[in-house]
């Protein structure tokens, strides 16, 4: 759903369950997947990333990010490595991208 609204994972049920899905990472970010009956994405971005400015900063570009590429429908987890505060945008879209392409989400 482009320009859309991303539905969120909700509790710790589908967070552990999504450990055992597809994996693929990237210099920024790291994800895991599988298959669902809607999209749904759960971002996770740690303390270690950086003060809440900055993990919030990081997590509004990547929710923007995952509204912009089309996904087919799947339970997926994006967490960001602490070297994602100084991509840029378009670093952090293209390692996205690469990220879903090795977990085989999409093509």
């Amino acid at each position: 759903m482009p320009g859309g609204k991303l539905l969120s994972l909700k509790g710790d049920r589908a967070f552990s369950r999504l450990r055992k899905g597809q994996a693929g990472r990237g210099r920024f970010v790291s994800v895991k997947w599988l298959p669902g009956p809607e999209l749904r994405v759960g971002i996770v971005v740690s303390k270690k990333v950086g003060k809440a400015v900055v993990r919030n900063r990081v997590k509004r570009r990547l929710r923007e990010i995952l509204r912009r590429l089309h996904l087919p429908k799947a339970h997926l987890l994006v967490v960001a490595n602490p070297e994602a505060r100084e991509a840029s945008f378009a670093e952090l879209f293209q390692d996205v991208v690469r990220a879903l392409r090795k977990s085989r989400l999409v093509q």
